[in-house]
């Protein structure tokens, strides 16, 4: 393979790593499935491939696809809730954010709601919404016909919108929120932040059996607030868990605004808030300290200042 070869591939890396991340849900999966592209790319004969673009995007896909059925099964296994992993602000396996669908795709919710597709009807929504592939193309990655794709497409989409009904909201109010969600949170009370959630809010917490965290998910602003009281309650025993008391950020994660705990240097935490017109809907937390390590190098080179209180 000449530096000519290599340096095609690397100037697609950054898009095949955000079509992988979208795919599988995981960054450390989506880099492993992109390094195996390339030891794929390194074993062909590149002078036959007409397409390069096309022919990188179509192994890949149909790596994540083989993952996807391997990852189905063992999230069965998985000990507690399955979320996907947060990218923070900056991170560039976020991908494409030109278009709403871009940023929409990308999006903390939607990720869970991919979860729950068909691998197919996936990397269709995934081409198609956030990379904008026609569907000839769609179909020649795929192995489907034409009308195939439309069809998985529209299913995909459906279902999307049938488990995201809401109301746009900016991003600088949905910041302000999340800012009061803050300093209700720290009172101690329960009133403040029924306030500021939905009446069907529920909150989510992924642990991966390595940390403390809710097997169960809370439904109702009512649970979800005590849930949230208790979370923030200061206590000897949390700081012992924790190693700490860490320090708290608002940031963004997956393009919305999120909460954001470090300690030492070292993301603990990522709390992705689901911000609309009416309050907010979902709260989704993730603490598996395995699919923050991404987190933390993004954390690691990002200006964040000073935050805005220590939890605990």
């Amino acid at each position: 393979m000449t530096p000519d070869d290599t340096d095609r591939f690397e100037a697609s890396r950054p898009r095949l790593a955000a079509i992988a991340y979208r795919l599988l849900g995981t960054a450390a999966e989506a880099e492993d499935a992109v390094q195996e592209t390339f030891l794929r790319w390194h074993a062909a004969d590149v002078d036959r491939i007409e397409v390069p673009e096309a022919w990188l995007t179509r192994v890949l896909t149909n790596l994540c696809l083989n993952q996807l059925a391997s990852a189905r099964a063992r999230r069965e296994v998985y000990v507690g809730q399955w979320l996907p992993e947060p990218l923070l602000g900056g991170d560039p396996m976020l991908g494409p954010a030109d278009t709403a669908e871009q940023r929409e795709s990308v999006s903390y919710a939607v990720l869970a709601l991919l979860e729950r597709l068909p691998p197919t009807e996936r990397a269709v929504y995934v081409l198609r919404e956030a990379f904008d592939y026609p569907h000839r193309e769609i179909a020649g990655i795929l192995d489907i016909t034409e009308a195939a794709s439309q069809q998985h497409f529209h299913r995909a989409k459906q279902h999307v919108a049938e488990g995201r009904p809401r109301v746009e909201i900016d991003e600088a109010a949905a910041r302000r929120i999340v800012e009061e969600f803050l300093a209700a949170a720290r009172t101690g009370r329960t009133e403040p932040l029924v306030r500021l959630l939905t009446a069907d809010a529920v909150s989510i917490g992924d642990g991966g059996g390595k940390v403390p965290a809710y097997a169960k998910v809370f439904e109702g602003a009512d649970a979800v607030a005590r849930l949230l009281r208790g979370l923030f309650t200061p206590g000897e025993a949390k700081r012992v868990v924790i190693g700490g008391s860490p320090g708290i950020y608002v940031w963004s994660a997956n393009g919305a605004p999120a909460v954001v705990a470090v300690l030492q240097g070292r993301v603990v935490g990522v709390m992705c808030l689901e911000v609309t017109a009416e309050g907010i809907v979902a709260i989704r937390n993730q603490v598996n300290p395995d699919k923050l390590v991404r987190a933390t190098a993004v954390w690691a080179a990002a200006d964040h200042g000073e935050p805005l209180f220590h939890a605990f």
